[in-house]
């Protein structure tokens, strides 16, 4: 076999390191989901489901929407603040919320409520 030039050898080891980058981003790839923290207060909640609606649909937390139940703030806040979060990316910094948000990998989906 002839030699190689180095050139060509560069080539194929920056290659080989690009695959290995994108076939580890790919692997290493999960859901995840924006949710209230337990301690979150109602006051911040309150703030944080507003600010949220604002900005997406909420119209699976009203009243006949499959996210209706159960019918209090905290479950209604993280349905909107997991919203939000997933229609900007879900990006860390979306799902901050004044530190009284929570980035989970498991899926928070119960009954007919789809978390996305």
């Amino acid at each position: 076999m002839g030699a190689q030039s180095p050139a060509s050898l560069l080539l194929v080891s920056m290659g080989l390191v690009l695959l290995c980058i994108t076939s580890a981003g790919v692997a290493n790839a999960q859901k995840t989901w924006c949710v209230a923290k337990p301690s979150a207060s109602n006051q911040v909640l309150l703030l944080n489901l507003n600010y949220a609606c604002s900005q997406v649909s909420c119209a699976v937390i009203q009243k006949g929407g499959p996210c209706y139940y159960p019918d209090n703030l905290v479950s209604r806040a993280a349905v909107a603040m997991n919203l939000y979060y997933a229609a900007n990316g879900r990006h860390p910094w979306n799902c901050y919320f004044n530190n009284s948000a929570l980035v989970v990998r498991s899926d928070p989906s119960y009954g007919s409520c789809t978390y996305y």
